[in-house]
């Protein structure tokens, strides 16, 4: 058994469902198929969960989105007219879509948010289920609330409870072909609560893990999962396997592969995960697994997110006063926040958090604190930083892949602020100034991928002369 999960790129007209319904079709195996929300038609088209968000954050502004509701409504019967599915669909899917839009009385903003962006992946899995019937498929919506996805009371961030793995095996035992709306799920009391954003990803795995898949294939719009950003490098190379841990470290840096939650379940239950196109799928495309090939490349990819800060903190003899970095960390709880990385030498240490948290009160608060508590010598706050990784398995058996790096990233004259390595030796991490990062990316690409790219168009040039 399978389980196919579709972006909304491969959802967003009546054309692409079209692809999508026949790639369902091509393979019996494909039974449960996990579907978010229409994405962009075209590059200045918006996706429908942001038409979703639009008309409520306008409607709880003010009782009303006219505007919004009639764009959302048209992006959902151009749909269902370009399906030719019968009129009574079309009222079926608007009444209900209607109901959802309405509905605020009795709802905090939280649950009627949640609601309303909820609407947008219920929407579509009702249309494809209906599509399929109309091709001669024997296939059916069902609600996350009758399959038993219970989730955390938690609007906009829900985590999926233990006992939700349980009461979705059971999708395994039906027949034909079931779609499955994916980015939410309900409380043990009813209440339907979203995950976090990209998290129909989420609900792919999930269901994965329940079922006990084969394969949790996971359709886009690219053959296959590239080392780079392809906007930043043009052809980059593609990666054929990868593994959960490294797929893990891009999607934290910036991967825009894959919501960086999603494989956690799919990770746990060992279930491999194979990235396709929809517009392609003859493509192999890349498969994501648990243990490396045994001719693990050196790196694997390059990734870089921006929106990060640094607190350095520096004191003589840091290293020997007990309870320091506890203490410091403390604050910081103290304070409600997190921190995402700790670089540290005998007499400093640097915390980095993301730049959205760290407010304009909470810093002075921070700075003054440590000042105060910690008694040290400097304390200072940089921001405007952005993280660089290098993700490769292969980096534990390599000699000099740091050396490389910070070669390379000297030679494009980027600074460093800092340098981390994981103790699991997956991954290092290089801070730079976030106007730096797409620099900073190429540069890498070139020393680690470069000459792999020239050798490729060796080969294809030999191979056309021969021809």
């Amino acid at each position: 058994m399978k389980v196919a999960k579709f972006g909304g790129t491969s959802l967003a007209n009546a054309e692409q469902i079209k692809k999508v319904c026949k790639i369902v079709q091509a393979d019996p195996q494909r039974r449960l198929i996990v579907v978010s929300a229409p994405g962009k038609r075209f590059k200045e088209d918006e996706k429908v969960t942001d038409l979703l968000i639009g008309y409520a954050d306008r409607y709880l502004q003010t009782g009303e989105g006219p505007s919004e509701k009639r764009a959302i409504f048209s992006r959902y019967r151009e749909i269902v007219l370009g399906l030719q599915l019968p009129a009574e669909v079309g009222d079926q899917v608007e009444a209900e879509l209607e109901a959802v839009l309405s509905n605020q009385q009795g709802l905090s903003a939280e649950r009627f948010m949640d609601a309303v962006k909820a609407a947008g992946e219920d929407t579509c899995a009702k249309i494809v289920a209906h599509y399929l019937r109309h091709l001669g498929e024997e296939a059916r919506y069902v609600s996350p609330l009758e399959a038993g996805l219970f989730v955390t009371d938690e609007a906009g961030n829900a985590h999926v409870l233990p006992e939700a793995y349980e009461q979705l095996a059971t999708l395994r035992d039906w027949s034909g072909i079931t779609v499955f709306p994916g980015f939410f799920g309900y409380t043990k009391a009813g209440e339907l609560v979203t995950f976090s954003r990209g998290g129909s990803d989420i609900t792919g795995s999930i269901l994965a893990a329940a079922v006990k898949a084969d394969v949790y294939e996971n359709f886009t719009d690219v053959d296959s999962v590239y080392v780079v950003n392809p906007n930043l490098i043009k052809n980059p190379v593609e990666v054929k396997e990868i593994t959960y841990r490294e797929m893990r470290e891009l999607s934290y840096s910036g991967f825009g592969v894959f919501h960086e939650e999603a494989l956690i379940p799919a990770y746990q239950a060992d279930i491999p995960v194979c990235i396709k196109n929809t517009n392609n799928p003859s493509a192999p495309g890349t498969m994501i697994v648990s243990e490396p090939p045994a001719s693990t490349k050196r790196v694997s990819g390059i990734a870089s997110d921006s929106g990060f800060c640094s607190i350095y903190v520096s004191k003589y003899l840091m290293n020997k006063e007990i309870g320091f970095g506890r203490k410091l960390l403390q604050i910081l709880e103290e304070e409600g926040l997190s921190y995402e990385h700790t670089p540290s030498g005998i007499d400093n240490i640097s915390v980095i958090l993301r730049e959205r948290d760290l407010t304009q009160d909470k810093e002075q608060r921070i700075v003054e604190r440590i000042r105060r508590e910690l008694a040290v010598d400097d304390v200072a706050v940089t921001h405007g930083l952005a993280l660089v990784m290098i993700v490769g398995e292969g980096m534990r058996q390599s000699v000099g892949t740091t050396a490389r790096a910070a070669t390379a990233l000297a030679a494009a004259k980027i600074n460093l602020e800092m340098i981390n390595q994981g103790s699991s030796e997956v991954s290092m991490m290089f801070g730079v100034k976030a106007e730096e990062a797409e620099r900073a990316v190429i540069a890498l690409y070139q020393e680690f991928f470069g000459c792999e790219e020239e050798l490729s168009a060796q080969a294809a040039q030999v191979a056309s002369t021969t021809v």
